[in-house]
């Protein structure tokens, strides 16, 4: 990237970028450069518009270009931002961290209309938490909730630490690091939700640049056919339900009827539910402790 010659306005450098993006073959190179501009100038994307002939400063220019650098090398966006929207709020994401998607949306979204419907205050837990998007989402749409997290890495423990507190939910949540529901042990809950790993081994190498390269490999891998986290949330998660209660779990496209299987195999569940995502996939797995 040449940025010597001539003055570049952000109007140029928006059509130098997504050039440039759409050579090293970025999926998105319009909307990935306004997203990166944006946000160095510290503005909405429609402030680009009304100034495309504003020129840049050298310094602005030059941070711009190691952003562009990076997103050729498949960093994703949000972690060159070092945040991502995600049910309205921001949250700080790094590489210790999934990038929150929109699909883990309806995970939250039926947590929610559940939890409300029980009106009364209720403890639920956050499996594998991450950045805290899926837990501290649900607090902050609820009332009289608190929540447990566990993830087993430290640092995205750290994050998602850092989020409650710019959220103003801290007092209402506890962080553990360990393996799946282990810290929890002798704890009830109303409701357990999880978003854990489901990619299947043969299709990892399958995934996007940017997932594959730089997003944390024990929040993707499933093992081989990416169910072997349901088995155990299955298996562990009922008896540490209050009776109504009810799991939660995002699942791959396909997995929805294993898992729900999986869930009704334990005698404590009494019935079971999938719901889809907006393009029609079975996209979450809900199921009941009688």
């Amino acid at each position: 990237m040449t940025v010597a010659q001539g003055v570049w306005t952000i109007g140029r450098i928006l059509k130098w970028t997504e050039q440039f993006f759409r050579e090293k073959g970025i999926e998105s190179p319009r909307l990935d450069a306004e997203v990166l501009l944006a946000h160095l100038l510290h503005k909405e994307r429609i402030f680009l518009y009304v100034h495309f002939d504003e020129p840049l400063e050298q310094t602005e220019l030059a941070h711009f270009h190691e952003m562009v650098k990076q997103r050729v090398a498949r960093v994703p966006v949000a972690y060159i931002l070092g945040e991502k929207e995600f049910m309205g709020l921001t949250f700080r994401v790094t590489p210790a961290t999934l990038v929150p998607r929109p699909d883990t949306e309806v995970l939250v979204q039926a947590a929610i209309e559940r939890l409300q419907a029980l009106g009364r205050p209720c403890m639920f837990a956050d499996i594998g938490t991450g950045s805290g998007a899926i837990c501290l989402s649900v607090l902050h749409f609820t009332e009289g909730t608190q929540a447990a997290t566990v993830d087993i890495s430290p640092e995205a423990r750290a994050v998602a630490e850092e989020n409650a507190a710019a959220l103003g939910l801290a007092e209402r949540v506890q962080f553990y690091t360990g393996d799946l529901l282990a810290p929890l042990t002798g704890q009830q809950f109303t409701a357990i939700l999880s978003n854990p790993p489901y990619i299947p081994e043969a299709e990892e190498a399958t995934l996007q640049a940017e997932v594959r390269l730089s997003e944390p490999h024990t929040a993707l891998a499933g093992g081989a056919d990416g169910l072997d986290f349901y088995r155990r949330l299955c298996a562990e998660g009922p008896a540490m339900l209050e009776p109504g209660g009810f799991m939660a779990f995002e699942v791959g496209a396909g997995q929805a009827a294993a898992v729900a299987e999986m869930a009704e195999a334990n005698p404590l569940i009494k019935r079971t539910e999938t719901i889809k995502d907006l393009a029609g996939i079975e996209r979450v797995v809900v199921a009941y402790r009688g």
